[in-house]
């Protein structure tokens, strides 16, 4: 196991220059839009409609504090299939600076399966955040100027305003705030509020977007509020579309990078899974369908969220079919979920697998739901035993599921090699029945409902006054064939994040309603969510430096 911290491991890695690895995927140079050596652009024109491909879906088991690594297990898988002879490619999705500052650290990956360069993706990459961020605050902005317009007045009802701004930042303070204070031209006085770009509509249209043209459309059908006298307003209707479309030209198009190993990496769009879809773009992932015989993709946190979103909205809106789904778990997040501290996590403790792996087995029964038998991959840590990996290997299998342990993150490729060739027997040999648990034609009750029964093992739902006042204005707007896309804690299949493991005979409450008409889904909040999250109390800026000499400490 390496003991360089990741920002090390990637600063000594021999990077090549971005059009040897575009060459890898037969992609020409001149089709290249260099961000410098080692970043790129993609062309729109790249992605087939019905590409070839074979789809691998990365998910995992409830996370923890400590990280599962599901993102270093997707690019160590991409790695094992390279190290096979595959010709594979991994779209991921971008980190938000959020996580970067706040709790988690930077999100490309760990150790020897990461994909780089780290201090750029991690940081401002290609300005795809920005772009959205431009995008969603210009709208935000024609809204408070139209409120002071009298000559070309929508007469927009200020306290019907269901659109927030947005900033890539975790700043608890924006989310409720009160603006147009002081003189008259300052605009109208309103409570507002920020989310976190990740969570932004715009971002969520971007990755559901198939062209430009569709880009538009989703853009003109975003919800904004209603006039003085009760009807819908829409984006199209104060004639911001093409803006909103044109900052956003060149964050539609894929980026590309590569792994420490050198093979090719597609990072495009980053949602959270927790409060928004969680996956990356429909655009990058059929892209990579295009160009290689296997993408490998990740959907935030657990299976119950970015998973789940990933077969009823991605997938739903984009004729996508999962080939086959690999479930990340790891000995500390069983340990975790069978009630151990950090402390207990280094002593050997069979029993507290078999206690703990009430979560991990959630997660595969509801993976088995949607017709597929995923494969258990143990991302491996110096303290686990063998005994542990061995008594989880035999839980899996009681369920019908092959489970092994990949070693990428000390490895790389060669520590994934037998999860690739797993991953590959699995789409060759195995059924896949894929199917969703709920169409179109379910009212959002009737989908909230069999997620939170189906998905999370909730007994019942209760709505607050405001969510069914909501409720009825989502009716009544001609929304009710949306998706949900639920927003709540990733730490539990609950709405309370201390109800590890695998809680029974509980009730999820849906606080409030967020309208995304252009994404094409209603994202019900569930508990005490919040679309702005706030920073740690010790949050990872702090230990994020440069020196003299421009090398970066810190981020991971």
């Amino acid at each position: 196991m390496s003991f360089l911290s990741d920002i090390e491991i990637a600063q000594q890695a021999t990077i090549k220059p971005i059009k040897e690895i575009a060459k890898k995927i037969d992609i020409h140079e001149d089709d290249l839009e260099f961000y410098g050596k080692y970043k790129a652009k993609l062309p729109l024109s790249l992605q087939k409609e019905k590409p070839n491909g074979k789809l691998i879906l990365v998910s995992a088991m409830s996370p923890t504090k400590y990280g599962e690594g599901k993102t270093t297990m997707s690019i160590g898988l991409v790695d094992g299939l390279n190290y096979i002879g595959k010709n594979a490619v991994a779209v991921l999705r971008e980190p938000s600076l959020g996580p970067v500052f706040g709790l988690k650290g930077g999100a490309a990956g760990g150790g020897y399966a990461q994909v780089i360069p780290m201090e750029d993706i991690n940081l401002h990459f290609t300005g795809d955040f920005s772009a959205i961020e431009k995008a969603n605050n210009l709208l935000s902005a024609v809204i408070d100027n139209n409120l002071q317009n009298p000559k070309y007045s929508l007469h927009i009802d200020p306290k019907s305003i269901a659109w927030k701004r947005v900033m890539d930042m975790n700043d608890r303070a924006l989310r409720q705030i009160i603006i147009g204070v002081g003189a008259k031209g300052n605009g109208t006085m309103r409570e507002d509020g920020f989310n976190i770009t990740p969570a932004s509509e715009i971002m969520a249209i971007l990755c559901l977007s198939k062209n430009l043209e569709d880009l538009k459309f989703r853009l003109g059908n975003i919800y904004i509020g209603k006039t003085l006298d009760g009807k819908a307003i829409f984006a199209r209707d104060l004639k911001v579309v093409g803006a909103m479309a044109a900052l956003l030209k060149d964050a539609i198009k894929p980026n590309l990078v590569q792994t420490l190993e050198g093979n090719p990496a597609i990072l495009h769009g980053g949602p959270f899974a927790s409060i928004a879809q969680g996956t990356n773009t429909v655009i990058a992932t059929k892209t990579g369908l295009s160009l290689s015989n296997y993408v490998v993709t990740e959907a935030g946190f657990g299976a119950d969220l970015g998973a789940e979103k990933f077969f009823h909205i991605k997938c739903a809106q984009s004729d996508l079919k999962p080939d086959a789904v690999v479930l990340v778990a790891t000995i500390r997040a069983l340990k975790h979920h069978a009630g151990l501290t950090a402390n207990e996590f280094k002593t050997e403790n069979v029993q507290s697998i078999e206690k703990g792996f009430c979560n991990l087995e959630k997660h595969i029964e509801n993976i088995q739901k949607f017709g597929i038998n995923p494969i258990v991959c143990i991302n491996a840590f110096p303290e686990d035993y063998h005994s542990e990996y061995e008594k989880l290997i035999e839980l899996c299998a009681t369920k019908g599921v092959k489970a092994l342990v990949s070693t990428a993150f000390a490895e790389g490729g060669k520590g994934s090699a037998l999860l690739a060739e797993t991953v590959i027997s699995t789409i060759e040999t195995a059924s896949n029945n894929y199917h969703t648990l709920y169409n179109p034609e379910n009212s959002i009750t009737e989908k909230i409902e069999i997620v939170a029964k189906e998905i999370y093992g909730a007994s019942n739902v209760n709505y607050t006054n405001k969510a069914q006042t909501q409720l009825k204005m989502i009716n009544e707007l001609g929304f009710n064939q949306f998706s949900v896309c639920m927003a709540k804690t990733p730490m539990s299949f609950s709405d309370d994040e201390k109800k590890i493991g695998r809680p029974t005979d509980f009730t999820i409450t849906i606080r409030e309603f967020e309208i995304s008409s252009g994404a094409g889904f209603i994202v019900p909040l569930l508990g005490d969510v919040m679309r702005m999250p706030g920073l740690p109390a010790i949050p990872n800026a702090e230990r994020i430096d440069i020196d003299s000499e421009g090398k970066i400490y810190g981020l991971s």
